[in-house]
């Protein structure tokens, strides 16, 4: 069977596992002051631009700032921003974007007809 490559991007954004969230206060069993480990955000992106884009608005979301709408992302001002926001605690917070080249089989469903002379 054929290959094909596809590109995949990862993005990781979160606060250091030991850091604490609140319960949700409808958690059977629970009380307001309990408390969870924070779980990092993990998203799966088809183009690089959505990657950047999903990184900034979580940053701007953890950060309580409006989102911003653009018609086309940069990626170095994400980056400015993510650091910035990185840089208010840079023992705890975190964030990666990755990209993944996948080979993905291809069946091949019918072959050329070659021509006859």
């Amino acid at each position: 069977m054929p290959y094909e490559v596809v590109s995949a991007y990862t993005l990781v954004l979160g606060e250091h596992p030991g850091d604490s969230v609140d319960r949700d206060a409808g958690d059977p069993g629970t009380e307001d002051h309990d408390a969870v480990p924070a779980r990092p955000e993990v998203s799966v992106h088809t183009t690089a631009e959505d990657a950047w884009r999903a990184l900034d608005a979580g940053v701007r979301e953890r950060c309580g700032m409006r989102p911003r709408p653009r018609r086309r992302i940069d990626p170095d001002a994400v980056v400015r921003l993510a650091d910035a926001w990185r840089a208010g605690d840079p023992g705890t917070r975190y964030w990666q974007v990755t990209a993944h080249r996948l080979p993905i089989m291809v069946p091949e469903l019918a072959r050329a007809v070659a021509s006859v002379r």
